[in-house]
């Protein structure tokens, strides 16, 4: 079953909502939330803590989905969702080695 992975970065309520609307769809298999120990390091510390910085957050979501017609619209409706709210969303496209 294909997994879509994507991050947004905004605050915990765009995330949840993103979440909401995915979770209305479906034939969605699940949807899980994954720790990004990584996302709150910064490799440039000159900028560390600015005001731009403090307000959002880096959010990772796991979804696995029957097939890629309903990956597709999850995507659309994540994107749709974030858009809305002025959210940054990236999909993560897992290594080959992964699969």
């Amino acid at each position: 079953m294909p997994r879509i992975q994507l991050r947004i970065t905004g605050d915990r309520d765009v995330f949840d909502d993103v979440i909401n609307a995915i979770h209305g769809l479906d034939r969605i298999e699940y949807v899980e939330e994954i720790d990004d120990f990584g996302s709150d390091i910064r490799d440039d510390s000159s900028s560390l803590d600015l005001s731009d910085d403090v307000a959002s957050r880096t959010y990772t979501v796991e979804i696995e989905v029957p097939n890629d017609k309903v990956g597709e619209r999850v995507r659309e409706v994540a994107e749709e969702t974030a858009g809305t709210r002025e959210a940054a969303i990236e999909f993560v496209y897992p290594d080959e080695n992964e699969i």
